[in-house]
């Protein structure tokens, strides 16, 4: 046997007996109370539900999102919780018919009272910070990005 496939064989047993890093080890309850939080967060969008979106947010949240432009320089533009609030209240989540609904979560690290997400919606991925505030989960920070939409034929009635 040579010496790359004695490699091949022992780096990754090598790499799985190596202790997990400190940031994973968050606990189940946690998990999942981050999970409802971002959950509250897109599906409260999606259903119009003004309380559920406010119950997974900060009140301090800033969510931003860079806006690439054609002449000039990039802008970063901001939603504060309250405008994302109104937002939903107004419906515009509801737009999107149920069967074009897309929430899929990620937890991608929990650290302490700290917790990065992964957020995927029809039209964009939000990028959620989470902090625990008096034992509660909230989304804090949001750096969002729209997903390429397909192009469509002028008049077609598509109002994303």
């Amino acid at each position: 046997m040579s010496r790359l496939s004695i490699s091949l064989v022992l780096i990754p047993l090598l790499l799985a007996a190596l202790p997990a890093p400190a940031g994973d080890h968050d606990s189940r309850p946690d998990a999942e109370a981050i999970r409802a939080a971002a959950l509250d967060y897109l599906e409260g969008w999606y259903t119009g539900d003004a309380d559920r979106m406010e119950r997974a947010l900060h009140p301090d949240l800033a969510k931003r999102i860079v806006r690439p432009a054609a002449d000039g320089p990039d802008r970063v533009e901001n939603m504060s919780a309250l405008r994302l609030v109104q937002a939903t209240r107004a419906g515009w989540g509801t737009r999107v018919p149920p069967d074009q609904r897309q929430a899929d979560i990620v937890v991608l690290d929990v650290f302490g009272n700290a917790a990065t997400v992964r957020a995927e919606a029809r039209d964009w991925v939000d990028y959620l910070h989470l902090g625990k505030v008096d034992g509660e989960w909230k989304i804090i920070n949001v750096l969002w990005e729209l997903k390429p939409q397909p192009k469509t034929p002028a008049g077609d009635g598509d109002d994303r």
